[in-house]
């Protein structure tokens, strides 16, 4: 089992995810957490960004992805995903997590979260 692993977390966006009309009107704050292990012995050595994993562009998908409106947080963290998985194949395994502010479930809730591991 690997021990290093790089995470981005607290991604924040305003989006407009929801299958209510308001929803989808007045949008919403989303917060993406991201996970993966790797072996970091190479880019702890060299001290160079070809050894390891760029942050920058697994910020740049999930941003891509969080502008596209979705009905489900199910269906924005798969796609999040699939793009991660598609575009950025030196990531192997990974978790992602994708968070909506206060959800309309009919009392108080600060957070609904969809957990995916690819």
């Amino acid at each position: 089992m690997m021990a290093d692993s790089i995470e981005l977390l607290g991604m924040k966006f305003f989006a407009r995810h929801g299958c209510l009309e308001s929803e989808r009107l007045e949008g919403n704050e989303f917060v993406v957490d991201f996970r993966c292990e790797r072996d970091l012995t190479a880019a702890g050595v060299s001290d160079r960004l070809e050894d390891t994993l760029d942050y920058g562009k697994v910020y740049a998908v999930v941003a891509r992805e969080m502008e596209v409106p979705s009905n489900l947080l199910e269906n924005v963290a798969a796609r999040i995903a699939d793009a991660l998985s598609r575009e950025i194949p030196e990531i192997g395994h990974f978790e992602l997590s994708v968070s909506k502010k206060n959800p309309p479930v009919g009392g108080e809730c600060e957070w609904a979260r969809i957990c995916i591991r690819r």
